[in-house]
């Protein structure tokens, strides 16, 4: 790929600033200022003289809008974060070699997983180059990368991972061989371990919650969705087997909607995720005009022999949709949250062309539970408050779990 000329720069970069001006949505916020954005940001962007420098420039642009979900990047060499492109979470820690990334949250079926990473692993090169927090991660998706790292044993191996290419041009994205995970524990308590809500519908996740929920058979349950990126309308199933009937969960407004002030209960209702092919289509055609201004209720699934004996962990990895599942069993008191408080990442985006082979990624609408609250920047909190630190990584231990398990098998 040629790299663009300072008059291409100029144009990808008005073209961003349009896309802002039409498309960009922060509730509660007064609207971004085109002209302060380029006189702020604009000479970076247009003199950076290289791919790399000049997607940094407009991500720190973009960075300034104060808002999650947004993103430049080229279609054909799309990068990621650590987090999506190894499906792993990162924990900020002072060791014996300096501030580091320790692994978190190693989700089964990801890159980081596959190449034999564990948590508690310290991330000390990539490539050769040292890696010191607070330093973002950042990969480029379908490439393969020397991973040094330190052991919990303290010795320092090397391991070669290859990441996958992302299949959606809109936005890069990797899902894990298989995002639902299930398992007994002692107790008769079952946990299900859930990295992501892949899918625009979801038919897929919804199908394997659903079926790890019958498989397992058990009077309690832990949901662990720690470290899970969020996604799509996948995570409805989560909700729905929480309780036995189809109640409010939250909505979504566009910037229209939120400037004419359009209630909750005009807005077309989703209920229901779609278990064939077939009900895609007249799906689809009912919800053709919504675009993301939808009311989300429950599927109303019946009574389950779980409900009011469940037990859900979350991080601050625990964002986007995983956020309004949490919100919805905190508002309703159905579950018990374990964990620390989620990240506030929670808005609906999308991604625009902005010429040359690159796309913009920002909010276009904003998302409210059932009872009005925005919960991007503020996030949900646990009703047991319970981090996990770099000793508990390193020696092994699951604070977080033990406390789960132990407050199931009480209920």
């Amino acid at each position: 790929m040629s790299f663009l000329t300072e008059t291409q720069r100029k144009s990808v970069l008005q073209a961003v600033l349009k896309v802002i001006g039409d498309k960009f949505i922060n509730p509660g916020s007064p609207p971004p200022n085109g002209g302060g954005l380029d006189n702020q940001y604009g000479e970076a962007i247009r003199g950076a003289n290289d791919p790399e420098t000049f997607e940094a420039a407009m991500n720190k642009l973009l960075q300034a809008l104060g808002i999650s979900h947004t993103g430049f990047f080229h279609e054909t060499k799309p990068r990621a974060g650590g987090k999506i492109a190894l499906a792993s979470t990162f924990l900020r820690a002072p060791t014996q070699d300096g501030d580091r990334w320790v692994f978190q949250d190693v989700h089964p079926g990801g890159a980081a997983h596959r190449a034999g990473i564990a948590p508690g692993d310290i991330l000390l090169r990539v490539n050769g180059t040292e890696i010191e927090a607070p330093t973002p991660l950042s990969f480029q998706l379908g490439e393969n990368y020397q991973v040094e790292l330190r052991r919990v044993d303290n010795s320092v191996v090397k391991f070669e991972i290859s990441l996958p290419g992302s299949k959606e041009k809109k936005r890069p994205l990797i899902v894990p061989e298989q995002v639902v995970n299930a398992e007994k524990l002692s107790d008769g308590v079952g946990v299900i371990r859930i990295s992501m809500f892949p899918g625009v519908l979801g038919m897929d996740v919804a199908r394997d919650i659903s079926r790890a929920v019958q498989e397992l058979d058990t009077s309690r349950l832990i949901f662990d969705l720690r470290g899970n990126s969020g996604g799509g309308i996948g995570c409805l199933r989560v909700m729905s087997l929480f309780c036995p009937d189809a109640r409010g969960v939250g909505y979504s407004l566009g910037k229209k909607q939120i400037a004419n002030g359009t209630s909750k209960e005009s807005l077309p209702r989703f209920g229901r995720i779609p278990s064939s092919k077939l009900q895609v289509i007249p799906l689809a055609l009912r919800f053709a005009t919504a675009g993301r201004a939808i009311a989300i209720f429950s599927e109303g699934l019946g009574p389950r022999k779980h409900h009011g004996k469940t037990v859900i962990l979350v991080n601050e990895h625990s964002a986007s949709a995983t956020e309004m599942v949490a919100a919805f069993a905190s508002e309703e008191r159905l579950a018990h949250l374990v964990g620390v408080k989620t990240p506030g990442r929670l808005v609906g985006a999308s991604s625009f062309k902005v010429g040359f082979g690159y796309r913009v990624a920002l909010p276009v609408a904003a998302y409210f539970t059932w009872v009005g609250k925005n919960l991007e920047g503020v996030g949900v909190a646990p009703d047991t408050d319970l981090p996990i630190g770099f000793e508990d990584l390193r020696a092994g231990r699951d604070p977080q779990l033990e406390s789960a398990l132990a407050i199931a098998s009480a209920m």
